[in-house]
This record gives C-alpha cells, sequence and structure tokens, in this order.
C-alpha cells in the first residue's frame, strides 16, 4: 500500500490521520484512521484513536507518558502498530503542516537545508513551528524510509498584491530582513475554496469568497478568482484577528505603555520607562492576551454562553461585562475585515464561508455576522440550519434562506485531507 501519514502539530495539541493514496485517484486519498491528542503540556493528555476502515471502531485514553509533541508522536505510532496493524514500511510520505514558510511557496522534502531554514521563522511563529519541528525530528528518526514534507499554510497567499503585502516602513530593511505580510491558514484556506468549488460547482479558480478561519488562531482571507488578495494575519500570525490568547491588532506602540513602571498613566519618562525585549514582547501578545485575558477562559463556546450575543438590539454598547465585551471585540473585528474585503472584491462575492472550530461551532457568531452583512446583499441565515451544523455530515452546509443571494457557508474545514491531497497528487515526490 502507498500510506500518507498527514500531521498537524498545534500548540499543545498533536492531529494526525493516515490515507491511503490511490493512483487511479490521486484527487481522493481515502481516510483510514484518524487521532487526536490535545492537553499535552498538562498531563494526563488525552489521545484519541477512530479508524474509519475498521468498522468506525475507536478508543479514548488518557496518557501520563505523553509530555511534549515527540512523545505524542510516539504513542500515537505504538498505538498505530498495536491496533490497527499497520506496516508502517507502507507509509510512504508524511506530510507536516508548518505555519511559516517565509520564502517558501511550495511543499518541500525536510532535508538538512530546509529544516534549518523552517527552524529560522520559529520566532516568527512560536505557538507552531517549534511543535512541527519537533514532530518532524521524531517522524524522521522513527519512519526513516518515509519522505517528510513540509506543507506551509503561508504558501497560500503567494501570491498577494505588492501593495497589500507590503508594510510602509523603509524598504531596504524590509527587503533585508524579509519584513512583509506572509498570511497563514493556507491550508485551511485552500481546502475551503476546493470544497466551496465543488458545492457551487464552479472552478476554483472563478470562485471569490470571503473565508474565516476562527478558532482558537483566527483570520480571514478574501479570495479573487481562486487566488489569496488579502488576508488578516501578517508577519506572524499575531496581527488581525484576536484569538484565544492572541491580542490581534494593536496600537504598535501600546507594548511599550503596557510594560512600563509607570503605575497609572503613560508615559515617555526614560526613568519610568522599561527595555523590552522582543521575546517578552512577543511573550505577551502571543500567549497573555486574547480572550483569556478578557475573560479568564479560553474557551469561546463558555464565553458565548455568558455573553449578551444580541448585537442588534443595542449596537452601541457601553458593556462592563467581559463576556459581552469579548464577543463584541470578536464581532467588531470581523466585520471590519469582511467591509472591506467585500469592497476588495468589488462586491462580487459568490459566499462567506465559517471555518474553524468556532466558526464551525458558534451558532451565536454566525448569527451576530450574518445580521451585520445582510445589508451586503448576503442571504439571510435560516436559523433552524444554523443550529443544526454540527448535526450535517456534509463538508459544506448551506445556512442561508436560499434566496438567490451571496451565500452564507459553514465549511468543516480538513488541513490533513488537504495536505494529503496535495501530496498525492504531486507527481514528482512519487517517482
Amino acid at each position: 500500500m502507498s500510506l500518507v501519514l498527514a500531521v498537524n502539530a498545534g500548540s499543545s495539541s498533536l492531529k494526525i490521520s493516515l490515507f491511503r493514496r490511490s493512483a487511479d485517484n490521486a484527487a481522493n486519498p481515502a481516510l483510514l484512521l484518524s487521532s487526536s491528542t490535545s492537553s499535552i503540556f498538562t498531563p494526563p493528555a488525552r489521545f484519541k484513536l477512530s479508524f474509519v476502515a475498521l468498522q468506525h471502531r475507536s478508543l479514548s485514553e488518557e496518557v501520563d507518558s505523553i509530555y511534549d509533541h515527540e512523545s505524542a508522536f510516539k504513542h500515537f505510532l505504538h498505538r498505530l502498530k498495536e491496533e490497527a496493524s499497520i506496516d508502517t514500511t507502507d507509509i510512504k510520505h508524511i506530510a507536516h503542516r508548518v505555519v511559516h514558510g517565509g520564502d517558501y511557496i511550495s511543499p518541500v522534502v525536510i532535508f538538512e537545508e530546509s529544516y534549518h531554514h523552517i527552524k529560522k521563522l520559529s520566532d516568527l511563529a512560536p505557538l507552531h513551528n517549534g511543535s512541527a519541528l519537533s514532530v518532524i525530528s521524531s517522524a524522521i528518526k522513527a519512519l526513516p524510509h518515509a519522505k517528510s514534507i513540509a506543507f506551509f499554510d503561508s504558501a497560500f497567499h503567494k501570491d498577494l498584491p505588492t501593495h497589500v503585502a507590503t508594510y510602509a516602513i523603509n524598504q531596504q530593511v524590509a527587503h533585508e530582513k524579509g519584513l512583509k505580510k506572509y498570511g497563514f491558514h493556507g491550508l485551511s484556506y485552500a481546502f475551503i475554496l476546493r470544497a466551496v468549488a465543488a458545492h457551487l460547482n464552479k472552478a476554483p479558480d472563478t470562485l471569490n469568497i470571503i473565508a474565516l478561519h476562527i478558532g482558537s488562531g483566527a483570520s480571514m482571507c478574501a479570495i479573487r478568482n481562486g487566488q489569496s488578495i488579502d488576508t488578516s494575519m501578517g508577519l506572524t500570525p499575531l496581527s488581525g484577528l484576536p484569538g484565544a490568547t492572541r491580542a490581534g491588532d494593536i496600537d504598535a506602540s501600546l507594548i511599550f505603555h503596557y510594560t512600563s513602571r509607570s503605575p497609572a498613566h503613560m508615559s515617555h519618562d526614560p526613568s519610568i520607562s522599561k527595555e523590552v525585549k522582543v521575546t517578552e514582547a512577543e511573550d505577551i501578545l502571543n500567549f497573555k492576551s486574547g480572550w483569556k485575558a478578557l475573560t479568564g477562559t479560553a474557551d469561546f463556546k463558555e464565553i458565548t454562553e455568558k455573553a449578551d450575543t444580541s448585537v442588534l438590539s443595542d449596537p452601541i454598547s457601553r458593556t462592563a461585562d467581559p463576556n459581552t465585551l469579548a464577543f463584541r471585540i470578536m464581532l467588531d473585528r470581523i466585520l471590519h475585515f469582511a467591509g472591506a474585503y467585500h469592497l476588495a472584491l468589488h462586491g462580487n462575492v459568490d459566499a462567506l464561508v465559517f471555518a474553524g472550530g468556532v466558526g464551525e461551532r458558534s451558532a451565536e457568531l454566525r448569527r451576530a455576522v450574518g445580521e451585520a452583512v445582510a445589508c451586503l446583499g448576503f442571504a439571510v441565515i435560516d436559523e433552524t440550519k444554523n443550529i443544526q451544523v454540527n448535526d450535517d455530515e456534509g463538508i459544506i452546509v448551506d445556512i442561508g434562506k436560499g434566496d438567490g443571494r451571496k451565500r452564507m457557508l459553514v465549511c468543516h474545514t480538513d488541513e490533513q485531507l488537504e495536505m494529503a491531497i496535495e501530496c498525492s497528487l504531486a507527481n514528482e515526490f512519487w517517482v
């Protein structure tokens, strides 16, 4: 058999799917099994393994011996051999999701040079690139016969217009240091594009959509004729929408006042200012901000359960409730980008598409966004369809009332499947 292992390393999780490639139908690799490991750094980790090809059998367990991504990957291989009787020599390729690829604009086989290039970019994607490298090292050691291939989230945005990708800073410095907008969540956007095109029976290169990947990391993307023309994340995944622990867009000078020794007010007095190192600033803005800083929880479901989400009844809110505030901040930032992208697409939009853990599960957020964008000609949300999204087994769920206007869709995105498809279709990897 020709098997493809698709590996998606998150900041504290590891998702792995095993696919069988058929030479006669490379565009549709068959899913054999999938696994997820969560709470990696707070043992016991939670491990789940589901066998799609074996009567949908599954197992769940808590594992004390998992304490990092490398041990999580080793546990998966142990369970793969023990529970599925898979001969690991049949695994020909391992597709690794890597968030930041820098100047890499297509998948690359991992050799010493490409490994060190990805390692150098870890500071630009501190929540993800490091964990991906850990799994890549483990995979090369455990499965030396298999070809490890890096698939980059940033590659989807390789065709961003120059004026969109360029920051208004000294361009000599920018070019020397690679300081520009890269964009992320590209594997998810590639899958969304592929799935929506099939759903609407349109060629991908004719499709115009506004896509929202909303999870603990959140971003948006404007896609025209199948290409990314703008996206909310930038040089790093920090910019744009707020996330579970990320601040999103802020005034660049805020971090200096945030860390100032002045207890109550902003000041440029050098006696109370503090030297802020890049690592400290990134730690605050990547790990100590976002919804969790506002509410005390990174769980957006918990936030929406406590928040007042009836936005249209009180459009100018002065709420002091932290959960309502967090919900409205998220909504405000989404609408900011949705409006800008609608203009960038000249109003010619086939669909607005929700994806990601929050985008796929939060009926409240979809409802609030839908109410706001209806004035732009998007279909009015059908509330019955909206609250039953998770009961629908389809990849794409149309939650609009079907009045022929711009569609409101939910996509159950699958980055592992997207990697498996791209890997299966790339003939150069199978020579």
